[in-house]
């Protein structure tokens, strides 16, 4: 019931008291934006003044916009990889932030095929948690009686390491996880999940699914809602119950735990809990034996109100696959965040997929937008960019996102590409447009054209042996398998019929170019299986001179025509799926090891 209209919200009447005091956080915030990120910028150019990275720009102590601005660069994370890696290799002085970096956060992978190190401190945490706090207070205005059930959440930890100084690096999300935040979270009738704590922080990625299925399909009349934090992987725990869901209703049955489950604390806490179901055993396997699992997640969860997922970006390949298994639920993107910072939340979780539109919370670091002109080359340190405070953005033009945080990344580009939609009170809404130079994506990997081109180049070298080069290649993210993989369409120059490279060789070349993708591709492809085999798809001699004709048909210009990389029209790919005349795919995984090359 929603409390009394005195402490109601402009966001709607709350659900609770709790609910009343978060929403009354967001209209504050979002009222001020601008006095509060001036405040937020004094605090972290106070707090960072003696450090090593602003005394080096000569800032002199000062705390104010316009010599942040005349004085600091706009910079990429290369312009600091040479201080992450001092830190990274124990040194602890007062680079980037006065506070200690307590670990690093691992992002997306750099093009020397290592994942980049966020540096973070402890008071961090505090600030992601206030952001988790604020999303169950907007998603209980738009659906009501969340408190009555629990949520089929499927969420993981992924592998960590250590720096050469010591320091641990790992994803951001298992760090959260890790975190006594999560661990000792209090109890909300509003954010309660089927999962329990142990079967999240199980290492092994097959105990952890398994254990989370299993609970999930015994609490089935109490899911209101199912999620897991991309949509890619919400899909491949459906294709987990594809797979295995004759053990785990054979366990339901017998009220026993498969013996592939042998984590002690994950045991000790399932034995607790399990117990002999034949009635739901029987159900189980009805509904799984079905030829056809259209809607099969409200056929087993029929009380789901919504998934929630990221269906944003390169996820939105995933929206058909999801609607099919769901029968068309809604789909909640609550939150916009990333390695480097939490950024803001989604005020209308219930919208369509292609209306998503984040609100930028002010005080979660320093916000500043570049002006994105995807035909510019870029700019100099002669020829700085002029950059547009948050509440100065203009509704329909896209910028790429720059931060500063109390972490001490000053004036760094994070690489996405948002398009200004609106404004709640003074705070911008963006809707996320892409990552900035991203190719292909399956799951958290993001493979760029260089990348790309590289992985080509080194396979190729595979064919030399048999007079056989490349003559054009493109590519697309082929999301319809589970999991998803990427596909190459290769055109090739065979100079000797007699001697022309064999499935054999081609299924190495497939290899070749998956041992050249980043360390994030790799993990996806070995630890998580979140990949599927990468695979060649060889077009017959002039398919890519018909591309070209197409193209021209349409209205490109002869002079100005090149081959893109990655296609999605679905026509360019009918006609490249026409002329494919052999299919090949990667026979083994490539080389991945969760330790950092020093």
């Amino acid at each position: 019931m929603a409390v009394d209209s005195a402490i109601s919200s402009p966001l709607g009447p709350p659900a609770c008291e709790k609910d009343a005091k978060a929403l009354r956080f967001i209209e504050e915030m979002t009222r001020n934006a601008d006095p509060v990120q001036e405040r937020v910028l004094s605090d972290i150019l106070t707090q960072n003044s003696q450090t090593e990275y602003l005394r080096r720009f000569k800032l002199n102590g000062a705390s104010d916009r316009d010599s942040f601005k005349s004085k600091l660069p706009v910079i990429t994370y290369e312009d600091l990889q040479p201080e992450i890696q001092r830190i990274a290799n124990g040194d602890r002085s007062a680079i980037l932030s006065a506070h200690p970096i307590s670990e690093f956060l691992t992002s997306s992978g750099t093009s020397a095929g290592e994942r980049k190190l966020m540096p973070t401190i402890k008071e961090e945490l505090d600030r992601r948690q206030l952001l988790y706090s604020l999303l169950m207070p907007v998603m209980n205005l738009y659906v009501p009686g969340l408190d009555k059930g629990k949520g089929l959440y499927f969420l993981f930890v992924k592998s960590e390491t250590r720096t050469p100084g010591g320091l641990l690096a790992r994803p951001v999300l298992t760090s959260y996880y890790k975190s006594e935040h999560f661990k000792t979270r209090p109890y909300d009738p509003y954010n309660v999940y089927t999962s329990p704590n142990e079967a999240i922080l199980c290492p092994d990625s097959f105990q952890s699914m398994y254990t989370q299925m299993l609970r999930g399909l015994q609490d089935r009349h109490q899911v209101l809602r199912v999620g897991a934090v991309f949509a890619s992987g919400l899909l491949r725990a459906i294709r987990f119950l594809q797979l295995n869901w004759r053990q785990l209703s054979q366990d339901i049955e017998t009220g026993t735990l498969n013996q592939k489950v042998t984590d002690p604390s994950l045991r000790e806490c399932m034995g607790k809990i399990l117990k002999p179901d034949p009635e739901l055993a029987r159900f189980v396997r009805h509904e799984c034996s079905k030829e056809s699992w259209e809607g099969i997640i409200t056929r087993i969860w029929p009380n789901t109100k919504y998934l929630d997922v990221i269906v944003t970006g390169a996820m939105a390949q995933y929206i058909p696959t999801l609607d099919y298994y769901s029968g068309g639920l809604p789909k909640a993107c609550t939150m916009y965040a990333s390695s480097e910072c939490y950024f803001g939340l989604n005020l209308n979780p219930m919208c369509k997929p292609s209306e998503v539109s984040y609100t930028i919370m002010p005080n979660m670091a320093y916000f500043e937008f570049l002006p994105h002109d995807p035909n510019s080359a870029g700019f100099t340190r002669d020829s700085p960019p002029k950059l547009v405070d948050l509440v100065d953005v203009e509704i329909g033009k896209e910028y790429e996102l720059v931060i500063t945080t109390y972490a001490g990344l000053c004036r760094y580009r994070v690489g996405d590409i948002l398009r200004v939609t609106g404004f709640h009170n003074s705070a911008p809404q963006f809707h996320f447009v892409r990552r900035k130079n991203v190719l292909l994506s399956i799951d958290s990997d993001k493979t760029d054209e260089a990348e790309l081109q590289k992985a080509v180049e080194n396979a190729s070298r595979l064919l030399r042996e048999f007079n056989t080069s490349v003559v054009e290649y493109t590519s697309y993210a082929d999301t319809k398998t589970i999991p998803g993989h990427y596909v190459i369409y290769w055109e090739l120059l065979v100079k000797d019929a007699a001697n022309s490279p064999t499935d054999d060789v081609l299924k190495q070349c497939c290899l070749a170019m998956e041992e050249s993708m980043n360390s994030v591709y790799r993990q996806g492809r070995v630890a998580d299986n979140s990949i599927g085999p990468l695979e060649i798809r060889v077009v017959r001699n002039g398919t890519f001179e018909e591309l070209m004709d197409y193209a021209i048909s349409r209205g490109a210009s002869i002079n100005q025509y090149k081959v893109t990389r990655c296609v999605n029209f679905t026509p360019i790919m009918e006609l490249l799926d026409s002329r494919v005349v052999s299919t090949h795919f990667s026979p083994a995984l490539p080389h991945w090891t969760p330790e950092r090359r020093r």
